[in-house]
């Protein structure tokens, strides 16, 4: 149970009692994300249980449940979209008002959660047999990430800059790569980070104190990013970014400041460089979909990113070691052990 960051607690509670239509899915692993350990986004709906990179296998289904069946292995999907609304139809999935009101109960961080229907119909993924339960919580992680490059359109050719080396950092220079990204810079103050960046594929890693600016002409004969990815939810990152971004090129907000941090922008100067600044939300089904395929084909490598694998009386351990951000990369809570 989520207080905030040092206040996690293990609370004894009933195992969910599902209806005819929801099925109880028994936690194998569960991934803390970035976005578990921001408190201005999680504590104001606190007390709760978190978790959204869930694996493991169903426990029990409702006898109006015909496509599935206990012990399947699966990931499950917290939010899922109508399907119908105008923003779906027009590709908008995480922008849909379903997506933003559907969960399951209580949260990954337990040993049982119940999924309600509309998350079975729409939300679960089986398992390939060759894919590991901790394999598998990167499937949310990842989604995201193939969403926002997706949208932004990364090129081969492209110099990619990649804001901030965590999770979403890392995974952002493999996918990269992968889609033919000739030329990828990364920044962290976190020389952990650092050295993880360079393990996953960056050609050039810059301190964020440096001149950024000057150190990626530097790197890419004269010339800024053709592709600038924020991976870091601070205001001096963001600002930062719109100076690194080439004539012609995208900024990706993956992470954005808290609430009551304005970025400033000289739209003249974005007018003028015809500069395309942009967000990315979450993940849609076929973008989990994708996700799952990149992983089981290895195109992106994410066990070696795991450097804590921790039971269920310690996840408050691993929410102050990720929030420390020390040597922490991903940390694998495992209900069952």
């Amino acid at each position: 149970m989520y207080y905030n960051n040092n206040d996690v607690r293990l609370e004894e509670k009933p195992t969910p009692v599902i209806m005819h239509d929801e099925l109880l899915f028994k936690v194998i692993a569960c991934g803390i994300c970035g976005s578990d350990i921001l408190e201005w986004y999680r504590i104001k709906k606190a007390p709760l249980v978190l978790g959204h990179e869930a694996t493991g296998v169903i426990e029990e289904v409702g006898n109006k449940v015909g496509k599935y069946k206990t012990g399947e292995r699966v990931f499950i999907t917290h939010h899922v979209p109508c399907n119908t609304c105008r923003h779906c139809l027009k590709g908008s999935h995480t922008a849909c008002e379903t997506l933003h009101s559907t969960n399951f109960y209580p949260g990954g961080f337990s040993e049982f959660v119940r999924v309600p229907s509309i998350n079975i119909d729409r939300g679960i993924y089986p398992l390939p047999d060759d894919m590991s339960f901790e394999d598998g919580t990167f499937i949310e992680p990842l989604a995201c990430v193939a969403r926002g490059q997706r949208l932004m359109g990364i090129k081969p050719g492209d110099t990619v800059l990649v804001m901030g080396s965590g999770i979403s950092g890392l995974l952002h220079m493999q996918l990269a790569r992968s889609l033919g990204a000739a030329n990828i810079i990364a920044t962290d103050i976190n020389h952990y980070r650092m050295n993880a960046a360079r393990r996953f594929g960056a050609d050039t890693v810059i301190d964020a104190k440096e001149d950024v600016p000057t150190r990626i002409k530097e790197a890419n004969d004269g010339r800024l990013a053709d592709k600038v990815i924020v991976c870091a939810g601070v205001l001096p990152v963001a600002i930062q970014a719109l100076q690194c971004v080439e004539n012609g090129g995208s900024v990706l907000f993956f992470a954005v400041p808290k609430p009551g941090e304005d970025v400033p922008v000289n739209m003249n100067q974005m007018w003028r460089n015809e500069v395309t600044l942009m967000t990315s939300y979450g993940a849609a089904p076929n973008d989990l979909m994708t996700s799952l395929d990149l992983i089981r084909a290895g195109s992106v490598q994410v066990n070696n990113m795991i450097t804590h694998r921790l039971p269920l009386n310690q996840t408050g351990n691993g929410f102050k070691l990720f929030a420390a951000g020390g040597e922490t990369m991903k940390v694998i809570i495992e209900p069952q052990k």
